[in-house]
């Protein structure tokens, strides 16, 4: 007897931060991305695509909303001895596409691109390290038109997707108004770095903690309901009061010039949608807005939705934001060593699958798909196997999605499989049907029906369910019998 142990089996496990999804959830997402990707080409933008991995010298050293801008990005070392990355996001590899391209590429270029990205961070709840998002850029015009004109554009996607209008809200602010706020607290040039993003990252928690809670962590700092403190960015009291003064729209005695430009930019996209029937309802400037200090230059976005929904515990909770963007004039200009404006907008695809989810929105809730037809097998030999096969290829060549059981399980049991793969009907022939040139129908939807329903309905019209649950006909009428099984089911 051999001594020679038995390799053991490898454990089955999902690495942390990743995500499994199934037949249902990606048909939702399928249907959510094909009813953005209409919006998007209402407006003009056409599809591109670009790979997974970038040099990583293109992607750069930044990452939107990051602390740690040298972090975050999956790489590795290729062997020519050059890195390559994972894209973090879609918008550093379209710089580098139309950098490459530019000579070639109508200006302004108007495109949408989706896919996966991936950060190379600490997972947490609903922060993954690989997410889809989708994109719409427009590269080459400095106007606050095409600034405007995204905003349009995501109101547009959330209503088209379910949304209703006083449900969500697109925030508009602009990165020179903070630059600006900071010169004017005294926390411009890179010695101040650490401190500013503490400032900026209390301006980021009005909406949750408001203008108290924001001045806390101005100042000395905040202890949160758990006890745990918060640690604030020690401004004084006249520097607070400027900070708060702008969230609320109160002009500064001698705003710096930046900020100046920031709010004459801000105007200009205000009046833009205003005209274009787009109210603060819809579209709001909202100086509490702060996104990707090291990426935006410019107008920033935030599509944020606003109902209440309930959690799996039965507390309110709110999907906050689900997607944004702003101005980067600057990533093109690294290829090229000249000014390129850019503006666009991303939407996160899986936060906004769930919210589309728990509103239980037509696009999503529609969406599972029926499985195929199953042609059960109730005799093994070759005649009879050829005979369902050919069932099988009648059905397929009339467009109808079928498949033959190819496990080695009785009748009941290839009808429960019939079951977990949400087929509408199943094919059953046996000897007696296949010696008359019959076949027997099985509507498994309405056969679930007939099941529950037995003890509640009256005999007639449980008998009529019965029939219509299970029928039979002649081979030569197995298309549109099933054709009309199915037509019953939508």
């Amino acid at each position: 007897m051999s001594d020679t142990p038995k390799p053991s089996a490898v454990r089955s496990r999902l690495p942390r931060g990743l995500a499994d999804r199934g037949p249902g959830e990606l048909a939702a997402a399928r249907r959510m991305m094909e009813k953005i990707e209409e919006t998007y080409r209402l407006y003009g933008f056409e599809a591109v695509e670009t790979p997974f991995i970038e040099y990583t010298d293109a992607l750069g050293k930044f990452l939107p909303d990051q602390d740690r801008p040298n972090e975050g990005v999956f790489s590795f070392q290729d062997d020519d001895e050059q890195w390559l990355s994972l894209r973090y996001d879609l918008t550093a590899p379209l710089a580098r596409f139309v950098a490459e391209n530019f000579d070639r590429l109508p200006k302004p270029y108007r495109s949408y691109r989706a896919g996966y990205v991936f950060r190379n961070e600490k997972p947490g709840p609903g922060r993954f390290r690989q997410f889809m998002q989708f994109d719409a850029d427009t590269v080459g015009t400095a106007s606050a038109a095409a600034d405007a004109e995204i905003c349009m554009m995501a109101a547009d996607t959330l209503e088209a997707l379910g949304i209703k209008r006083g449900d969500y809200v697109i925030k508009v602010n602009n990165r020179k108004v903070l630059d600006g706020v900071m010169e004017a607290i005294g926390l411009g040039g890179e010695a101040n770095a650490g401190r500013r993003l503490t400032v900026l990252r209390a301006i980021d928690k009005l909406d949750r903690l408001g203008v108290e809670g924001v001045r806390l962590l101005l100042g000395p700092g905040r202890k949160d309901e758990s006890g745990d403190f918060t640690k604030g960015a020690g401004l004084e009291e006249k520097q607070i009061k400027i900070v708060l003064g702008t969230l609320s729209a109160q002009p500064l005695a001698n705003p710096p010039p930046i900020l100046a430009e920031g709010q004459a930019e801000l105007a200009d996209i205000d009046s833009l949608v205003l005209a274009a029937g787009y109210g603060p309802e819809r579209i709001r400037i909202d100086p509490s807005v702060v996104r990707g200090l090291e990426y935006y230059t410019g107008p920033v976005f935030e599509a944020e939705l606003t109902f209440e929904v309930k959690d799996e515990k039965g507390h309110p909770m709110r999907f906050g934001s689900v997607g944004g963007g702003g101005r980067y004039d600057g990533l093109v200009a690294r290829f090229r060593g000249e000014p390129v404006p850019a503006t666009g907008f991303s939407i996160g695809v899986s936060r906004l699958l769930a919210a589309l989810t728990a509103i239980k929105s037509p696009i999503v809730t529609g969406a599972a798909q029926a499985g195929p037809v199953v042609v059960l097998v109730m005799d093994k030999d070759g005649e009879s196997m050829g005979r369902y096969q050919s069932f099988v290829q009648k059905l397929r060549a009339e467009k109808i999605a079928a498949e033959l059981y190819l496990g080695s399980a009785g009748m009941n049991a290839q009808l429960k499989y019939a079951d977990k793969r949400n087929s509408v009907c199943a094919i059953i022939q046996g000897s007696n049907e296949r010696a008359k040139g019959e076949i027997i129908i099985k509507d498994l939807i309405v056969g679930a029906q007939v099941g529950s329903a037995a003890k509640d309905m009256p005999r007639e019209e449980y008998l009529a369910l019965k029939e219509r649950a299970q029928f039979v006909v002649s081979e030569d009428g197995l298309v549109a019998a099933v054709r009309d099984v199915l037509s019953r089911h939508g």
